[in-house]
């Protein structure tokens, strides 16, 4: 689908309001502001939602002023979509977007249903055309099918700085922005983003998408966070790694979270290493940087987590 727009939504509308911009993210602080400032409108990347959560969880401060709540900058889960309206009382909307793109590109709106405001993330913000195009050919693809979103409005840069061979790979001769993430779109335009290119997992010739594998683990109720990441095996050129944060002292097993995953999604999309963190490697915008999970992997940091593989029974000589 090429060119889809909203256009019936308006930002006309103007509030006045105070911004409470804190100098570094402290859960336990940003709680006590939001607390004693009665604050009504909560935005934050999905990590600091999922801290600010626990913290009002476990301080149990009233929190029934808060009005709004918005989240971006990688993916929100349905699951913490469900708990911040659990917790807070609020719909969180999912903005999407880049830096390139000014940022926004789509969103999801406070109207929207249950489905669409934690399974989406929404139509087209008005007066920018979105499109599904094939990762290889660039064809613009039907209703429901995967490929690349790609972007054209007002909001896409002009181009990277002293980069044209960047601005090239990125901006199409049409003004069409590559973003590098996957997704679909519906006949109404709502998007879902089911992965990155880059983090795409090839396992035995079959592609695998990270958002799809942790949306299902964070179904599980002890699990807090969780990373998706493919790791090089020699016999299936990837395989699935899933790093995890328990909500409780008492961490689910290996076979009871592959029990679970099981019941969710087919035997190859199932992690084949499940490993805890006490720490995520994180940006300074507090998304988790899965590149260093993978690359701690390969390291050997998690060797002690890892389950050795049972030696190949020998063989036997002589005839029989």
């Amino acid at each position: 689908m090429s060119g889809w727009m909203r256009q019936h939504h308006t930002f006309i509308t103007c509030h006045c309001f105070t911004p409470l911009v804190a100098p570094a993210f402290d859960p336990v602080m940003i709680a006590n502001v939001i607390a004693r400032e009665r604050t009504d409108f909560v935005s934050g990347v999905p990590t600091m939602l999922t801290a600010l959560i626990a913290e009002f969880e476990r301080t149990n401060h009233d929190v029934s002023f808060v009005r709004h709540m918005i989240s971006g900058g990688a993916m929100v889960s349905p699951q913490l979509c469900r708990k911040a309206r659990d917790v807070f009382g609020a719909t969180v909307q999912i903005a999407y977007g880049l830096t390139e793109t000014s940022p926004a590109i789509s969103q999801t709106w406070s109207d929207d249903s249950p489905t669409d405001l934690t399974d989406t993330i929404g139509q087209p913000v008005p007066f920018i055309e979105v499109s599904i195009r094939d990762v290889d050919t660039d064809a613009v693809l039907p209703v429901g099918q995967q490929g690349e979103v790609c972007c054209r409005g007002y909001n896409v840069m002009t181009g990277f700085n002293n980069n044209p061979e960047a601005t090239a790979e990125t901006i199409g001769p049409d003004g069409w922005l590559h973003t590098g993430d996957l997704g679909t779109m519906d006949a109404r335009g709502y998007l879902r983003i089911t992965g990155r290119k880059k983090e795409m997992i090839i396992r035995g010739g079959e592609n695998l998408f990270p958002v799809e594998i942790e949306n299902a683990v964070l179904e599980h109720p002890s699990i807090h966070e969780c990373a998706v990441v493919g790791v090089p095996d020699p016999q299936f050129g990837e395989k699935v790694a899933c790093f995890l944060t328990s909500r409780t002292d008492q961490r689910p097993s290996a076979d009871d979270l592959k029990t679970f995953i099981r019941s969710q999604l087919s035997p190859q999309k199932s992690p084949s290493y499940w490993i805890w963190v006490d720490e995520w490697p994180m940006t300074g915008s507090g998304k988790i940087q899965k590149f260093q999970l993978r690359d701690q992997f390969i390291e050997g940091k998690f060797d002690d987590q890892i389950a050795p593989k049972s030696p190949a029974p020998a063989l036997k000589s002589g005839v029989t």
